[in-house]
């Protein structure tokens, strides 16, 4: 195992060098195992040294701790100084596929980019992060992930007096949209081509002698981010906070604060306390990642052209392309979600998925336990009395799958690999929050991510996770943590 520090390598105009602060007592709430083998992270499988080491009281060997530089764009005004406030990037590690990843303590301390804050995390949202985030990488959408939670002894104010922890977070790198904002705003193009090349090299992007290689990087931005948020969609993820901060450039799911997963569907649904205007609501994710994108091209617009008005050109001419592009990658999705694996990508088929949508929101019906209804209407061969409200629609449906094949039952088993049976539900997650941080007690939490590594797979075992909220039990707001 090596520690390597290649953004730290980068210079002191990308971070400062930050210490995490010593905690008392650290207790070791959660390791996952089956990341640290994948990431060939050998420690010693002792859980004081591994809550001395992911609470930052031990540095592993050859860390060079630091705290990254960036900006952003909050709810569509600029700062152009946000930076780690309570995060430290404590260095990189190679996979046994040899792909490096980053190491980041969450919750550590203070830094210089605090502006204020205490640069603590609170147990509670570090739990919600842990679940969500590993919830997603079993859903087959890219996401940082979560490799432990660390509990301190101190308590911190929030809501109410919360327990401090410190969650490790991995991901390909963390350079967002605002990373490349903070040099651009600064007129910094020594510097923001350097971010460039690195992060050209660093997410191995492809691109020919020919091609211009910032351009390429726009480019395969602009297709990951696609790819990103129409899987989002597919499975009724609100992410709630979609500041260019909190948009990586790798195309991975970054920052579970106020997120949540739909419920019933709605369409234009929020969940974030902070989103009073609806900015980030679900349908407008795909409108708000397309402005995000913009901002990413203004920012490298210099490296792309000498000329501006014709970076500007190159530029604008990709970003026309996004619309087109995540409604072919979102409509193959959906299409596949309820039992179209031959997408003719026509209005037939766009207008079958939509009016599936327009029942669902129509009828308040469960979003994932809607779709998951439709392959078992297929195995039975006729609606059930629970979902009468699908009788107008399904003969169309049925006609259009007996096109790929007459035997349902193999395109029922093909929809269930596709829809989850299994989310992390909000009231699901605020009861395990309750037992964790208020009666600490972890049993369920664990269960639970042992629940979540098999989503698409049906298990009587868990069946009460399967189950909508009843009206008492339903989550409004959800909040960031800071």
């Amino acid at each position: 195992m090596q520690i390597i520090n290649s953004y730290y390598d980068l210079g002191q105009n990308f971070y400062t060098k930050q210490k995490p602060d010593k905690i008392k007592n650290p207790t070791l709430i959660a390791y996952n195992k089956k990341l640290a083998t994948k990431l060939n992270l050998k420690l010693k499988n002792d859980e004081k040294y591994l809550a001395d080491i992911f609470s930052g009281n031990k540095l592993l060997p050859n860390s060079k701790p630091i705290s990254l530089a960036y900006a952003g764009h909050q709810f569509g005004n600029f700062v152009p100084q946000l930076g780690d406030g309570r995060a430290i990037l404590i260095g990189e590690i190679k996979d046994k596929q040899n792909i490096l990843h980053d190491i980041q303590l969450k919750g550590s301390g203070r830094t210089f980019f605090s502006r204020g804050g205490d640069g603590k995390c609170p147990l509670d949202a570090a739990i919600r992060e842990y679940i969500v985030s590993e919830a997603m990488h079993f859903l087959k959408i890219p996401t940082t992930r979560s490799l432990s939670i660390v509990r301190s002894d101190e308590f911190i104010q929030r809501e109410g007096f919360i327990p401090a922890s410190v969650i490790t977070r991995i991901s390909k790198n963390h350079i967002r949209v605002g990373t490349f904002e903070y040099f651009a705003h600064r007129g910094d193009i020594k510097n923001l081509k350097t971010l460039a090349d690195y992060a050209i090299n660093r997410l191995n992007t492809k691109y020919d002698s020919k091609e211009n290689k910032y351009l390429a990087l726009l480019k395969s931005a602009i297709k990951s981010q696609a790819e990103l948020v129409s899987s989002w969609m597919s499975i009724g993820f609100i992410h709630g906070v979609m500041n260019t901060d909190n948009t990586l450039i790798s195309g991975q799911t970054i920052d579970y604060g106020p997120c949540a997963f739909m419920d019933e569907y709605e369409n234009n649904k929020v969940f974030s306390f902070i989103d009073q205007m609806g900015r980030y609501s679900f349908a407008n994710q795909k409108n708000i990642i397309l402005w995000n994108l913009s901002k990413f091209a203004g920012s490298i617009l210099p490296l792309i052209d000498n000329d501006i008005k014709k970076a500007i050109n190159i530029a604008e001419n990709e970003l026309n392309k996004f619309p087109n592009l995540f409604e072919k990658i979102y409509y193959k999705k959906m299409a596949k979600k309820i039992g179209i694996f031959n997408f003719k990508n026509n209005k037939e088929d766009k207008n079958l998925i939509d009016d599936f949508l327009k029942i669902l929101e129509k009828n308040n019906i469960d979003y994932t336990n809607g779709f998951r209804r439709l392959s078992n209407n297929l195995v039975a061969q006729e609606p059930s009395t629970e979902t009468d409200w699908l009788i107008g629609w399904q003969k169309k449906w049925i006609n259009r799958l007996q096109n790929q094949t007459r035997d349902l039952n193999i395109i029922a088993t093909k929809m269930n690999k596709v829809n989850p049976i299994l989310i992390p539900r909000n009231h699901i997650i605020a009861g395990i929050i309750q037992k964790s941080v208020f009666q600490n007690n972890y049993d369920e939490f664990h269960t639970f991510l042992k629940a979540i590594e098999k989503p698409f797979a049906e298990n009587t075992k868990y069946k009460k996770y399967y189950l909508p909220p009843k009206p008492n039990e339903k989550v409004i707001n959800t909040f960031c943590g800071t």
